[in-house]
């Protein structure tokens, strides 16, 4: 077995055969004279005992498992383009449909409901920490949708609370400084909601929820719904 040599005067670092242990010879670097260390000397430094089986020659015998990285924006991204693409049409006939009174409360809960679930899924795959495990399968599924139905009820707050807090017939009459303020609560509401489903930290939550809360608004808008007044 070879022997790790170091020249004290150069600090090269080579290795002898182990029948030069205790001789002294030149260091190949600098010439110089140095003693090779004895067989004996040698600091071998073993790994922790992992407490798998082993064979004869000490090695285990069990296969180490691959972590394997589930890519979920590949996967996330073509679903998510396709929804967008879908409910931005899906808000431009809602918009020629209603030009006046602007779609009913129905049809933009349930837009607001489908929406959800291909951008959390894809927004998931930006924001998660890649050095951890990442959901996946039915787990992953489950928390998507549990934070969809969160999330999407996040709009009862614009709805009804500007009503009875200012005392508005319509949530839309509020302007657009107490929109931006209510707004902000829902971000807020919804980064909170996020880091507890997805276990997040907050700034990956607030990217994770404002994706949602900002599309979907910019959804509203698209399909002739007015969010707040100037005055």
């Amino acid at each position: 077995m070879p022997i790790q040599v170091t020249c004290p005067k150069c600090f090269k670092r080579f290795q002898v055969s182990d029948k030069f242990a205790g001789k002294t010879g030149p260091c190949p670097n600098c010439k110089n004279q140095i003693k090779v260390p004895e067989a004996s000397e040698e600091v071998v430094i073993h790994a922790p005992d992992d407490g798998a089986p082993k064979d004869r020659s000490g090695q285990s015998v069990l296969k180490p498992l691959k972590r394997e990285e589930t890519d979920v924006t590949k996967r996330g991204l073509i679903f998510t383009g396709l929804s967008v693409v879908l409910a931005i049409g899906a808000a431009i006939v809602c918009r020629a449909i209603y030009p006046e009174s602007g779609p009913p409360v129905w049809l933009l809960a349930t837009g607001a409901l489908l929406v959800a679930p291909p951008l959390l899924w894809a927004g998931y795959g930006f924001v998660r920490d890649s050095e951890l495990a990442p959901y996946v399968g039915s787990d992953l599924r489950n928390r998507v949708f549990a934070l969809s139905v969160i999330l999407a009820a996040l709009w009862l707050i614009y709805a009804f609370i500007p009503s009875y807090v200012l005392d508005l017939d319509l949530a839309n009459e509020m302007s657009y400084l107490v929109f931006g303020v209510v707004f902000s609560v829902m971000v807020a509401i919804g980064a909170t909601a996020s880091m507890i489903v997805f276990e997040l930290e907050f700034s990956e939550g607030l990217a994770h929820a404002g994706l949602y809360l900002i599309v979907s608004m910019i959804l509203a808008v698209i399909s002739g719904v007015t969010l707040a007044t100037a005055g």
